[in-house]
């Protein structure tokens, strides 16, 4: 079997403490069923402290104390499991958590999630073209099905002109629009602010953003040629992480619509930012955790976007 990932992947390591968005604050943790009995067995106080802060009615998970964080987060933003049982007393969401796995017949694809400030700059502060790395178990290898060829080699095409640099980044996304015969709903940033505001929303800053969004003039957007970069990793990032959930013919154009919404976005919210006074890849990094974890951290927000974008490419 195969195991395929961003040549950046490796260099990922949790900040914790340094984290201004720890990811163990205001998320519902679940607790994995070998992860249970494991705790079910630590003794002494750690031991008591768990039996306490675990709700295990249906879906076993940490109950979340004040100001939603959990309840083995310390004051120095730490890990109290870490601290007094090692990394691997984390439950496997914990463990996981930004990483994330397309499965194929043939092997696993990994990533990492935009929702972490320490993954986002890391994705989208790169300056070298996107690549993956493959290893191999050594094992005989499975053809990918017909399914996947397609969607790989879909893909592969994606970012193929995502990458030409030749272009704008702008130039590319309608490049990429055309090539897969994909349409988006003609909303302004007005329209699209109202329905990202229509959707569950967890920060007040994001809609804040979005109000923002709403209530802006934004007919000549400033340049933004710093960004350039930036934006062409993201779009490359939607495109690797979503497109291989594709079912049909309408899915595929709506996913790549996603990946170009996503970008025209934070485009639209970088050029308020640059009109109020400037926008840095600080701005950018922002912008993209709040998106990452308002729309693709929701599986309800996620669905509900494409919903609209399948029904704009079904006819």
């Amino acid at each position: 079997m195969k195991t395929i990932f961003p040549d950046y992947y490796p260099q990922f390591q949790c900040i914790a403490g340094a984290c201004r968005h720890s990811c163990c604050v205001g998320w519902e943790i679940d607790v994995d069923p070998d992860s249970m009995k494991r705790y079910e067995r630590v003794p002494g106080a750690l031991g008591e402290k768990l039996k306490e802060n675990i709700e295990t009615s249906d879906c076993p998970h940490f109950r979340l104390g004040e100001g939603e964080r959990c309840p083995f987060l310390n004051e120095q933003n730490l890990c109290e499991l870490i601290l007094e049982l090692g990394e691997d007393a984390l439950c496997q969401i914990c463990s996981d958590h930004p990483r994330f796995r397309n499965e194929y017949s043939f092997g696993t694809e990994m990533g990492l999630g935009l929702c972490c400030e320490a993954a986002a700059g890391l994705i989208l502060g790169r300056q070298e073209p996107f690549c993956l790395v493959c290893h191999s178990d050594g094992l005989p290898e499975q053809e990918p099905d017909e399914r996947e060829a397609a969607v790989l080699c879909v893909r592969a095409r994606a970012v193929e002109i995502m990458q030409d640099r030749r272009y704008t980044v702008a130039e590319r996304t309608g490049m990429l629009l055309t090539e897969f015969e994909a349409r988006m709903p003609e909303f302004s940033n007005a329209e699209w602010a109202d329905f990202f505001l229509s959707l569950e929303r967890l920060d007040p800053v994001w809609t804040d953003c979005l109000r923002q969004l709403r209530d802006s003039e934004l007919q000549s957007v400033p340049s933004l040629p710093e960004l350039e970069i930036p934006f062409e990793q993201l779009i490359l990032y939607l495109l690797y992480r979503h497109l291989p959930a594709v079912q049909d013919t309408p899915d595929l154009k709506a996913r790549i619509g996603f990946a170009v919404l996503g970008y025209q976005v934070l485009f639209w919210l970088c050029g308020i930012q640059q009109q109020a006074g400037g926008c840095s890849l600080a701005h950018l990094l922002e912008f993209a955790r709040l998106y990452s974890s308002e729309i693709e951290y929701s599986e309800e927000n996620t669905n509900t976007t494409l919903d609209l974008l399948w029904e704009e490419n079904t006819f």
